[in-house]
């Protein structure tokens, strides 16, 4: 009897904040039955749960919502389910430490193209208590690498 082994896959997104990863993540048909992997998940809840906003806890929750994630991705490949994982993964480097924790994954890229300054600062500031210092965006910016084939990914989306 022939038995078929579903082929888990594992989406890395990869942008620079304000480039719309976790709004595309959040529109797909499909998220429901992915996990959905962020620091930013457990630093937005964990402010929320102690009425603060995201900036006034990030220093002191991002080792911690670091951990979470981490327990998330665990679970996740335990219950060897689909991944989305949202994070910035705007360098090679930091995607190399991603797709080495992804063994038995397909993994897929998904690239989100950088917004036109106006749209990149609109996007920014709509985001109350959430505010990414102008010059860590333009690091991020500048240090922007695309993703390859050769760094691991089985296929490279990019997104619209």
């Amino acid at each position: 009897m022939f038995s078929a082994t579903k082929i888990k896959t594992a989406y890395i997104l990869v942008g620079i904040p304000g480039s719309g990863k976790s709004t595309w993540a959040e529109s797909q048909k499909w998220f429901e039955d992915c996990a959905y992997v962020s620091t930013d998940f457990h630093i937005d809840f964990y402010a929320k749960t102690v009425g603060k906003t995201y900036n006034e806890v990030f220093e002191e929750h991002m080792p911690i919502a670091i951990d979470n994630m981490l327990d998330d991705l665990s679970e996740a490949k335990w219950q060897e389910l689909d991944i989305i994982w949202d994070q910035t993964s705007t360098t090679s480097m930091s995607r190399a430490k991603k797709i080495h924790m992804l063994q038995g994954y397909k993994k897929i890229a998904v690239v989100f193209r950088i917004p036109p300054a106006e749209e990149l600062d609109r996007r920014l500031a709509s985001r109350p208590g959430k505010v990414i210092p102008r010059k860590v965006v333009d690091d991020m910016i500048k240090n922007f690498e695309e993703p390859t084939l050769d760094e691991g990914f089985d296929d490279i989306w990019w997104a619209e």
